[in-house]
């Protein structure tokens, strides 16, 4: 769990900065961590990694940690995160990620899933018209992309756990 966390910090570093959200690898990690580890564990990594960032460590995109980056705009993204994890989780738990096609459907609506829970918290602070306009539309590709590497990365950990059995 605490790798998976580790990992969740590494993406959010890996960024293209945009305002008033910006586009990180976070999710991928997020809902790999949930795939890979089941939902209870998933969603514990992901609430270590919110954690660390409570605590004041700068492990959020931009360097961003304390409380105030759970009240702020993209607070609704972070909340999104451990539900999503767990529901990754619950997914794969159920044989849901084994099939290529639908794998990815599941991981595009987790997506979908944490930028709506963001964009109605960033439409406090910014309107509903700019949230969905910035805080939605600019991330749909990459969703889409983030949702093909989770499930080749969770299809290639089955594997390699198939080999070592063997």
């Amino acid at each position: 769990m605490a790798g998976f966390a580790l990992l969740m910090a590494v993406c959010a570093r890996i960024a293209i900065p945009m305002v008033p959200v910006p586009m990180t690898l976070q999710t991928w990690a997020v809902l790999l961590a949930g795939a890979a580890l089941g939902p209870v564990r998933g969603m514990a990594a992901v609430s270590l990694y919110l954690i660390t960032a409570m605590a004041g460590l700068p492990v959020l995109a931009d360097g961003a940690s304390g409380l105030v980056a759970f009240s702020g705009p993209t607070a609704g993204y972070l909340i999104a995160f451990v539900p999503a994890a767990g529901l990754a989780g619950g997914a794969s738990a159920h044989g849901r990620l084994t099939r290529s096609l639908p794998a990815i459907g599941w991981m595009i609506g987790l997506h979908l899933l944490i930028l709506a829970v963001g964009a109605a918290w960033l439409a406090l602070y910014i309107g509903a018209g700019p949230a969905l306009e910035h805080g939605v539309l600019p991330f749909l590709p990459g969703a889409v992309l983030k949702s093909v590497l989770v499930v080749a990365a969770v299809q290639a950990l089955a594997r390699l756990a198939r080999f070592r059995r063997a």
